[in-house]
Parts: C-alpha cells; structure tokens; sequence
C-alpha cells in the first residue's frame, strides 16, 4: 500500500480502490456496492467513518463485519477503530434485523416504573433474549439505555415507534400486533 503512516494524508484514491477490490473479493455484490458507494461519497470527507456506516446501513439493514476492512483500508484507520465505532453505536448492527424491531428502554427511570418485567414478558413472548432474532426472522429485541421518554416510563419502540407508560397489558397489545403482522 502507498499509503502513509497512520497520521499522514489519506492513502491516494488509486490505492483504496485497489484494497477495496481485493476486499470485496469476500463480499456479496450488494454489499461491495453498498460500501464500495460509502467509500467513494465519503471518503474525502473529515469524519468520514459515520456517513459511510450509515449509508452501509441504510442500503443493506445491517454492517456486516466483512466491510470493516473496506472502510478500515479507505479512511487509513485500524480494523479496531471501525469496530469500536460500531459497537459505540447500537444502531450499527452486524446481522440483519427481524421484520419487526423491539427496542426496551433499559434506564433508571424506565426500571423503576417496571421495565424489568416488561423485559421478562417480552424475552418470554418473543422467545428471545436481547441482542437476538427469532428463528422465523419475525422481531429482533434490543435493549435501549434511554429512549428519551422518561416522563413516560416504562418505554419501547417497535419499529422505530415509540410507546410510553406501557403496562404488561399493553405490551401484550402490542406483541400480539407483531405477530399478527409476521403471519
């Protein structure tokens, strides 16, 4: 690589279409194209790393960890960075989502109002535990340290919806919503 030394200018645009090639040689084709368009729209820009995830992100549902040395190579960063940046964000995600998403306020003003047993009724309802995918790929359940709804705790989004004051009946409603839309 032509590139230099971590601190220098960025590596010429010669060089990273090289190693994204050599790189996407392990993708699919739709996630070559997804990051090998981030890269090209982004790349020259300060803080690039966080509009390219969110291109990535927004053309495929996920980041997959194959792109990471695409984008690692393109901003002369290390593959530790990418990842850093990615698990800091939870919306970085690096396996496709369900069809539906459940996000479950995990906060202090969420737990004292009883999103703890929220978050037992929804394991128990999905079938899941945080961080999971039904097998039928129906809901993903993510857990959210602070939805800004604390006013109106306990909280949860589904689907990028939020839901305040949710009571286990409600929450019940609203699974029920789920599953009847992933028939």
């Amino acid at each position: 690589m032509h590139a230099p030394a971590r601190g220098g200018s960025m590596p010429c645009h010669a060089c990273v279409r090289d190693e994204v090639s050599a790189v996407s040689e392990s993708m699919s084709p739709a996630m070559s194209g997804a990051v090998q368009a981030a890269i090209a729209a982004h790349r020259d820009r300060p803080g690039a790393l966080l509009p390219m995830l969110h291109d990535i992100l927004a053309a495929l549902g996920h980041v997959p960890r194959a792109c990471v040395p695409a984008l690692a190579d393109a901003l002369n960063l290390s593959r530790a960075e990418v990842l850093g940046v990615m698990s800091f964000y939870h919306d970085f995600r690096e396996h496709p989502p369900g069809r539906h998403v459940v996000k479950l306020c995990r906060a202090e003003a969420c737990k004292s109002m009883g999103a703890d047993a929220l978050a037992e009724r929804t394991r128990a309802r999905l079938g899941i535990d945080f961080g999971q995918t039904r097998a039928d790929g129906a809901a993903t359940l993510e857990p959210v340290y602070c939805l800004g709804n604390c006013a109106c705790a306990p909280a949860l989004t589904i689907d990028g919806r939020l839901h305040g004051r949710v009571t286990p009946t409600r929450l019940d409603a609203l699974l029920d919503e789920l599953d009847g839309d992933s028939r």
